[in-house]
């Protein structure tokens, strides 16, 4: 079973840490939000977010023991009780620099030929 857990700040910040652990291509598929510029990644979490509200995260990625520590902004967000079944939670763009840019090629190189997948996803 794959394993997906998001921890934030306070509840008065607008912006928070997160951590993320995924253990299976097809949870990072179904993470991963590759029609953002520069990438993103969705994650299951039950806290108050807006839109464009700063977040860093602390992405673990299979069985690699080195984390990827992104920044980002938020772009998406699945409130609760949404039609689908769908998880609530946020939708974040990774920054267009180098922990993007690095975050960005680790999914990418990991899911491989899945990105080609027409399977849903925690976003579309």
């Amino acid at each position: 079973m794959s394993e997906i857990t998001g921890m934030g700040g306070g509840a008065a910040m607008r912006s928070g840490v997160l951590s993320l652990n995924i253990r299976e291509r097809t949870a990072l598929y179904a993470a991963y939000i590759p029609w953002v510029d520069g990438g993103g990644i969705f994650i299951p979490t039950t806290r108050t977010y807006k839109l464009a509200d700063e977040v860093f995260m602390l992405l673990t990625l299979m069985d690699d023991p080195n984390r990827v520590a992104v920044q980002g902004k938020v772009v998406w967000i699945t409130p609760p009780g949404i039609q689908g079944a769908r998880a609530q939670g946020i939708g974040v763009q990774f920054t267009r620099d180098d922990t993007g840019r690095a975050a960005k090629s680790r999914i990418e190189g990991i899911l491989g030929g899945l990105m080609a997948s027409s399977r849903p996803t925690h976003t579309m």
